[in-house]
């Protein structure tokens, strides 16, 4: 089974609740009113790991006096990072022990940026809650944690499972699930405005030329020498590093099959009145019929202390109940409106909703959107050069878990990249960086685990299957 490669970011976008309350200084932004004829390192998406990318290069001395250009087909982080659900949380049991220890690095590199440049995000620290509504997923969270205690006992004390009914009503969860398990270290925020802080910082500082506005509709040239081409004319460079997700495929065919577009529901929607803030951040594994593959997503915005403060509860997910394909879809200017049903109607179900819920049937949607992921064949992202181009950088296909992932691999990349062209070897440095703990070997892009990763299923043969791929944004 093949895909067909990525479209570009559509033209127009459903409205995205974390883009109500835009950056004035980045919308339409270009930092140089023509697209400039070439550049040291044009780095090509302006989501959590783009702007990663563009502030890392910038606070390396070895990037020092090279000229970073930014591109993005939109506006400023207005695709998948301004559209997800509002997420940092690691997982700690479900792609092995490295990968926990990264993502716990990447949560706390987060927290560690917005307290030190006090960016106002909504950032709330909570542990991650996670019900399971069918007995074989909850078996299988178990299973994992188990191995999780001989192969990485510091971590899984930071995992507590759940099972007593009374203790999973202390989380809001409805004790009619199977079980639920509760890891430390996650946390909450507006992901748009810690993005938009970034760059409109490092463009104050004359750090980096952002252009946006602007797709790069293909990549011509040899290695060592790429031109960029958007319908603003033609950028010229040597090292060129996509952070586009789900849309890698656009630029880069033969990536496929290997990062794969698939289009996730979300909304923000009024609590019920009276009602408290949820302690947690949540998943539901299978809830309310739906495959065991499909993962729901929820964290509360605050009542007081911010602008607009709702308490909206931004929840996404329902694909099982979605009526529109989604697989394979890099379209985010629909709505699938059985998947919002769903989201309108499910934490009535699935948690135990405190203040005036009586004959209520669905919450009032105060925004509906769509966004896109980008689904590893692997389930791993992919963080490295492009076998046989020498300056060719991928860094995405975070399986719908970008946030707790996209920070330090953006630092990784630039690692590699700035590594590399200080005449370091590619292989030994990236060797150096797993064993440091930069980056989980899983993540390295090679051509031997291309070839790997083609063996097995499609993505899209997983999902009719009903693999669990992680698919919390």
């Amino acid at each position: 089974m093949r895909h067909e490669r990525a479209s570009l970011p559509t033209a127009t976008s459903t409205n995205s609740f974390w883009h109500s309350e835009p950056n004035e200084f980045l919308l339409g932004h270009r930092t140089t009113e023509e697209l400039p004829k070439e550049a040291d390192i044009v780095v090509v998406g302006t989501g959590i790991t783009g702007t990663s990318v563009a502030r890392f290069l910038s606070d390396d001395e070895r990037a020092k006096g090279k000229s970073v250009v930014v591109l993005d087909a939109r506006e400023a982080c207005w695709c998948a990072t301004g559209r997800n659900g509002g997420h940092c949380q690691p997982l700690l049991f479900d792609r092995g022990s490295e990968v926990a220890a990264f993502e716990l690095r990447n949560v706390a590199a987060v927290r560690s940026y917005i307290q030190q440049n006090s960016v106002p995000c909504e950032w709330r620290d909570v542990s991650g809650c996670r019900s399971f509504w069918t007995e074989s997923a909850m078996a299988e969270a178990e299973r994992e944690i188990e191995h999780l205690k001989t192969s990485a006992p510091d971590i899984a004390t930071q995992v507590t499972v759940i099972r007593d009914k009374e203790e999973l009503k202390k989380h809001r969860v409805n004790p009619e699930c199977v079980g639920a398990t509760l890891t430390a270290g996650a946390a909450s925020l507006w992901p748009y405005k810690l993005v938009t802080f970034i760059l409109e910082k490092l463009i104050k500082e004359g750090k980096i030329n952002l252009q946006t506005q602007t797709p790069v509709t293909e990549i011509s040239g040899t290695a060592g020498k790429y031109t960029l081409h958007t319908p603003r004319g033609k950028i010229t460079a040597p090292t060129v590093i996509l952070a586009t997700n789900g849309y890698t495929s656009a630029l880069l065919p033969h990536f496929a099959d290997l990062i794969v577009p698939v289009r996730g529901e979300m909304s923000a929607l009024h609590p019920p009145k009276n009602s408290t803030l949820i302690p947690d951040s949540y998943g539901m594994v299978g809830a309310l019929g739906q495959a065991e593959n499909n993962d729901d997503y929820l964290v509360q915005r605050p009542f007081e202390g911010v602008p607009n403060p709702g308490g909206h509860l931004m929840f996404g997910g329902g694909r099982g109940a979605g009526k529109l394909p989604s697989m394979a879809v890099s379209d985010d200017s629909v709505i699938d409106e059985g998947a919002a049903r769903y989201l309108r109607g499910a934490l009535l179900k699935v948690l135990e909703l405190d203040g005036e819920t009586a004959g209520l049937d669905e919450l009032q949607a105060a925004a509906q959107w769509t966004g896109i992921m980008g689904y590893s064949r692997d389930d791993h992202p992919w963080v490295g050069k492009v076998p046989d181009e020498e300056g060719l950088w991928v860094c995405g296909g975070y399986t719908g878990h970008g946030m707790p992932n996209g920070t330090l691999c953006g630092k990784a990349v630039v690692e590699m990249v700035l590594g590399e062209l200080e005449g370091k070897n590619l292989g030994e440095l990236q060797e150096q960086m797993v064993k440091d703990g930069d980056m989980p070997r899983s993540y390295v892009l090679s051509q031997e685990r291309i070839e790997r990763a083609r063996k097995g299923l499609t993505v899209q043969q997983q999902d009719e299957r009903g693999v669990h791929m992680i698919g919390v944004v």
